[in-house]
């Protein structure tokens, strides 16, 4: 097994010559710094989440060309074998995680359904956290280590594109990248964070699924099949 996992991983994406390869991100040493980082921690005994090979898969499974919509997310689930690389993605076996379960009964999915939200990655929505690893049992470990260059670069290449897509932004976090969005060629949808510990509880009822449908449609965009199951 490697040393460096993922440093590892980081090679095999730019080997897979993912269109996502052209941010300065990974153009520049950014993204070795990061790995380097993260990697420091695993030699020092950390847990890292999730495994080596879902940690670039938000840009594996979405390709730029194929982006039609954007959630952002803050960073893995860091509980080992719930997270999959994927915003809010969930495949672990318990109950769902609580602000997913408010995201899904937005979308009126089955709850039987799971949690787990390749289905929308594969139709073109860009499922990207701030940070793509954590450790585990501490929420929000590497959130500072470098990772949010390459959301921020991944929404502003998203909105370079001349292409439409809409961007849903729930939370402060992710609002705060408001200013990196054309608004004139995009659409952009903000709400509260999906939490239930979001006291303003402003997410339940803002339809962000049905609104980014009826924007894309009016643009000639087929519409995301929202609902699981």
């Amino acid at each position: 097994m490697t040393d460096t996992p993922v440093a590892a991983a980081l090679a095999a994406f730019r080997a897979s010559g993912s269109p996502w390869l052209a941010l300065p991100f990974f153009a520049g040493g950014a993204a070795d710094a990061v790995a380097a980082r993260v990697d420091a921690r695993i030699a020092e005994g950390a847990r890292v989440l999730p495994a080596p090979a879902d940690i670039f898969r938000a840009l594996t499974e979405t390709p730029l060309p194929a982006v039609r919509a954007v959630i952002l997310g803050q960073d893995p689930y860091p509980t080992p074998g719930d997270a999959n690389g994927l915003a809010f993605s969930y495949v672990g076996s318990g109950r769902l995680p609580a602000s997913l379960r408010v995201i899904l009964a937005e979308a009126g999915s089955e709850r039987a359904a799971g949690g787990d939200l390749t289905p929308w990655a594969r139709q073109g929505v860009l499922l990207l956290n701030s940070a793509l690893t954590v450790e585990a049992g501490k929420a929000g470990a590497h959130l500072r280590y470098g990772w949010s260059a390459l959301t921020d670069e991944a929404v502003a290449a998203v909105s370079a594109r001349p292409e439409p897509a809409v961007f849903l932004l729930w939370g402060a976090q992710a609002r705060a990248r408001t200013a990196l969005i054309d608004s004139g060629r995009h659409g952009v949808f903000e709400s509260g964070h999906p939490s239930p510990l979001n006291r303003a509880r402003d997410f339940p009822g803002s339809d962000p699924f049905g609104r980014a449908n009826g924007w894309l449609a009016e643009r000639g965009v087929s519409p995301i099949a929202w609902r699981l199951g």
